[in-house]
């Protein structure tokens, strides 16, 4: 199809169409004989006798492949119309040749440097034409095809650095809860003993005092010195502290080892309530008070979920880079602001979850520093990170995006409002 100033044509019912090609001269005889020239070769041309109006025609979504473009025009010359075009992202990689009756090098040189990717001279030979357009058209889709390669690297590459990551996390935090699970088990065990024996000790002297009232002197002055009545109630308070920090490093370790299970296994059916419970205890030391700021508020509005199919470590992993991340968010927001200030504003950290259809959502928000929009369209590629120098990898949200949507094949969003917060959404089938 030939759209030009004056007549249309539509005589193509040979050959699928080779691409669109944009033509941009004022001469209306060079115009209609290469139009017609280019739509007899199964192109689709688009006509215009001006740069102004190429670039009115260019303003919407529908771009053409290559322009043939006029460099002597009035009003507007070529070397002008390129530039233009070059300076705007929607145009900017369309190819452009030059046409032209100037010979001069300078002027050649001068099209090239404005972005041109080549120069046909006038008068033209019309089978020239037709294999630098080929040859343009054929340069552009081998680079479309190298960046989507390259796009694919890329992704394969990231996975890679996820699957090791979560391999090396899964390996240190079951080598830690191994280490440790020994031990605290000795010292849970006895704890039991050593309240036990305590109480008989403390039974004993009971009898004592019930049987030998009036003890010696020296036993009378060290009662009083040591304060036996204190030690005696204290010693219990410790022995009851002692046993709750022990039930505490038991717990932990349960969640390590729920945190680590191997993906070498396959898919399990996993509870991601559990799941969560366990990264916000080993989150704890950031959630909880400190001499900077009051603690960090947790809202779980948990609804009902079934067992989901998943690999456990890595959505366990996809929930401690979320909550990471809104911890640091709040953290960033609240560095410049008093105790006192952030009392009246706490650090607020909210959970959602719930099951619709076949799937299940989950949502983690907080309502921190928040994400301005360009960074939005990022935050997801890999090595991209908005945190300072030694504070962010630009890995996390990278390895969360592809351990949701490629390893579960569900969905991961952001939405966010600079100074106010984020919220990321994930959404897992249930099987």
């Amino acid at each position: 199809m030939t759209e030009t100033i004056g007549n249309q044509k539509n005589s193509r019912n040979r050959d699928p169409v080779r691409g669109i090609v944009l033509v941009v001269d004022d001469n209306p005889a060079n115009l209609e004989v290469l139009s017609s020239f280019l739509d007899q070769s199964s192109f689709e041309v688009w006509a215009t006798r001006s740069g102004e109006k190429a670039i009115q025609k260019l303003d919407n979504d529908h771009l053409p492949d290559l322009i043939l473009l006029d460099v002597m025009m009035p009003v507007m010359d070529g070397f002008e119309t390129c530039k233009h075009l070059k300076s705007d992202p929607r145009t900017q990689d369309i190819p452009i040749i030059f046409m032209t009756a100037l010979s001069d090098t300078a002027d050649k040189i001068k099209g090239l440097q404005l972005g041109a990717v080549d120069y046909i001279t006038k008068p033209f030979h019309y089978e020239e034409v037709l294999v630098r357009i080929e040859q343009q058209l054929k340069l552009k889709n081998l680079t479309k095809t190298l960046i989507a390669k390259n796009t694919e690297l890329q992704e394969a590459q990231t996975q890679l650095i996820q699957a090791e990551k979560v391999a090396a996390l899964g390996r240190l935090t079951a080598g830690i809860a191994h280490e440790v699970n020994n031990p605290i088990n000795f010292i849970a065990g006895n704890l039991n003993f050593v309240e036990q024996y305590v109480q008989e000790v403390l039974d004993l002297l009971k009898l004592y005092q019930k049987y030998l009232p009036d003890p010696p002197v020296e036993i009378q002055n060290a009662i009083k010195t040591k304060d036996i009545s204190f030690l005696l109630h204290d010693l219990s308070k410790i022995i009851q502290s002692m046993q709750i920090g022990t039930d505490r490093v038991i717990e932990i370790v349960s969640s390590l080892n729920n945190f680590s299970r191997h993906r070498e296994a396959g898919k399990k059916l996993a509870n991601l309530h559990e799941g969560l419970e366990s990264t916000l205890l080993m989150l704890g030391h950031r959630l909880k008070a400190n001499a900077h700021r009051p603690t960090i508020q947790q809202i779980k509005e948990y609804g009902e979920l079934p067992p989901i199919e998943c690999y456990p470590s890595e959505i366990n992993q996809v929930f401690m880079n979320l909550i990471c991340n809104a911890l640091d968010a709040i953290e960033e927001i609240q560095k410049n602001q008093d105790f006192e200030e952030i009392s009246q504003y706490p650090g607020v950290i909210r959970i959602q979850t719930e099951s619709i259809g076949e799937g299940v959502i989950l949502r983690i928000a907080d309502n921190g520093s928040g994400i301005n929009e360009a960074d939005q369209t990022k935050i997801f590629d890999a090595f991209y990170t908005t945190k300072t120098i030694g504070k962010g990898t630009g890995l996390g949200l990278s390895i969360a995006y592809q351990i949701i949507l490629n390893n579960h094949r569900g969905k991961l969003s952001c939405h966010s409002t600079q100074g106010k917060g984020t919220e990321f959404v994930i959404e897992l089938p249930i099987r």
